[in-house]
């Protein structure tokens, strides 16, 4: 008897949807900004509308589709990446704005915030150190910590969708 598993192969138990206006134009983006790999062919329509689509990025899989009846919906998506600042300067030529520049954070990260053409936001992170749990709690009252977590937080981001 063959054990059938609740999760297909290639997926996590969490797969997000970016839903938008130009599916095929964001997967554009995403293989130039991220090296994004389509999973199959989409799914398109006779008006030229995406109704399913799918892409690896890193080990995880994104879907996405066409609802151009919909009010924007941008998707908040964060990605660890094996080098934030070469990722940031190949996301920038494929289009994205930064948000907020490379910022280390208590946790041990390097997190950073860029925003792709179609009004979705993109957390790349990066860690660079191991942090125990008494020096995380020591840099939660350490100055440069504090000033950089709320840099990244009041940083505003404001869609640009339409």
């Amino acid at each position: 008897m063959t054990t059938i598993s609740p999760i297909p192969d290639g997926y996590h138990s969490v797969t997000p949807w970016i839903i938008g206006r130009d599916t095929l134009a964001l997967m554009e983006f995403l293989t130039a900004a991220f090296d994004a790999e389509p999973h199959g062919e989409p799914v398109v329509d006779e008006q030229g509308n995406v109704g399913h689509a799918e892409m690896r990025i890193g080990d995880s899989m994104v879907m996405m589709f066409d609802k151009p009846d919909w009010p924007p919906t941008p998707a908040f998506l964060r990605f660890y990446v094996a080098d934030i600042h070469q990722t940031i300067k190949q996301a920038v030529a494929a289009g994205a704005r930064i948000v907020t520049e490379p910022t280390h954070l208590f946790w041990g990260d390097l997190v950073a915030r860029i925003a792709d053409p179609f009004g979705n936001l993109y957390w790349l992170q990066m860690r660079i150190e191991i942090v125990d749990e008494d020096e995380m709690m020591r840099r939660f009252g350490d100055e440069t910590f504090l000033a950089n977590m709320q840099y990244v937080q009041s940083a505003l981001f404001h869609p640009n969708v339409g």
